[in-house]
């Protein structure tokens, strides 16, 4: 199995904290998908011809686009690549498309996982972070969307936002239980260079969560949504029992996925690639055959550092009988050594000859798995 990731750019506008490759240039929508559906096709062999588990168009915006682009993208994959009748299809979506009209003709493509970028249910801070839809607006979207027969909707959130407080929090936590949506990431907001929200910051407009705030925000969550059948299954994920992300999770279990699209990232189970970051670079390159990704071969300490951060950030953990396997006594010896500490601080525990963090591990697993890494 495997899956592919389709990045689609464009945006009405960007949010004052995304890093993400971007464009407002929706004139060049048409030039673009034409561009895509050219790459999709002359990687077809990147796979291995192995059976395309997962399907999932990211951005930017993917709502941005027009049923007829959305049947281009579907019939170059489907002429080009064998996908499991079972697939999983998730489209991320933000709020305000989210009309009558078009989630009506959404239910009439393949899709059938919707991905909402809520961030917040609190109109004050939704205005702040720049984005285009209301707390209602929100709300409607998601209702116009299981009325529409979507079983399977995600929705995103972020914590530890400006302005925020527990009882903010608590509110938005509240409005997302309530509408019983199958999945929820949650996200505290990161303050990335080059960014209108990293600016803002460092001109002292809006002020960071400190670090016990943050865990605290970080605590409610899990509680929250563990007491209303939510499991907590990756670092940022929870889902109604079976209902995890199947693409997400090919990312944490290192099965094969291609990219297409500027910036998107592919990984074959020996090398790592990723197309650049430009719009007008990566139509260019599509069209006049020019190299638009670099690739970084994967040596077994870089393999062991990637299983580590993949394995452990997730409630399946680490298979111990793997890590020895695919890595040898050396790594199985040092991993187990890295992780003996944690493990008797109770942030780490092996069960069933499986690495696992505990509760109180969840919320320091950065620290765990950078001492768990190979360092030269």
């Amino acid at each position: 199995m495997a899956g592919i990731y389709i990045h689609i750019p464009f945006c009405k506008r960007r949010c004052i904290y995304c890093d993400f490759f971007s464009t407002t240039a929706s004139e060049k929508k048409n030039e673009y998908i034409k561009a895509l559906c050219k790459e999709i096709k002359s990687r077809e062999n990147y796979l291995g011809n192995e059976t395309i588990d997962t399907i999932y168009l990211g951005g930017g915006t993917p709502s941005q686009l027009e049923k007829q682009d959305f049947v281009n993208i579907f019939n170059t994959i489907y002429e080009n690549y064998k996908v499991n009748p079972e697939a999983e299809i998730t489209i991320e979506a933000n709020p305000d498309d989210l009309t009558e009209e078009y989630v009506k003709m959404l239910s009439t493509l393949p899709f059938n996982r919707l991905s909402m970028g809520i961030q917040t249910f609190n109109d004050d801070i939704l205005a702040l972070l720049r984005r285009r839809h209301n707390a209602q607006q929100a709300i409607d979207a998601f209702h116009r969307c299981r009325n529409a027969g979507f079983l399977n909707i995600s929705i995103d959130l972020m914590y530890g936002l400006p302005g925020e407080s527990m009882e903010t929090w608590n509110k938005d936590l509240e409005t997302a239980i309530s509408l019983a949506p199958e999945h929820i990431s949650a996200y505290h907001l990161i303050y990335e260079e080059e960014t209108i929200l990293y600016r803002l910051r460092e001109e002292n407009k809006i002020t960071e969560a400190d670090e016990d705030f943050s865990n605290a925000l970080f605590e409610t969550l899990i509680s929250r949504l563990k007491e209303n059948g939510y499991v907590h299954y990756e670092i940022s994920n929870f889902c109604r029992p079976g209902m995890h992300s199947r693409h997400n999770s090919s990312y944490w279990t290192g099965i094969k996925y291609l990219g297409c699209g500027p910036s998107a990232h592919s990984y074959d189970g020996h090398s790592r690639q990723w197309n650049i970051s430009s719009l007008e670079k990566y139509i260019d390159g599509i069209n006049n055959g020019l190299n638009i990704s670099e690739i970084e071969e994967l040596d077994l300490y870089t393999r062991y550092n990637d299983f580590v951060i993949t394995t452990i950030r997730t409630a399946w953990g680490m298979p111990l009988e793997r890590l020895k396997t695919e890595f040898g006594d050396e790594l199985y010896d040092y991993c187990l050594k890295m992780a003996k500490p944690h493990i008797s601080q109770g942030t780490l525990e092996i069960n069933n000859n499986t690495l696992k963090l505990t509760q109180n591990g969840i919320f320091i697993s950065d620290g765990i798995m950078s001492d768990m890494l190979w360092v030269d």
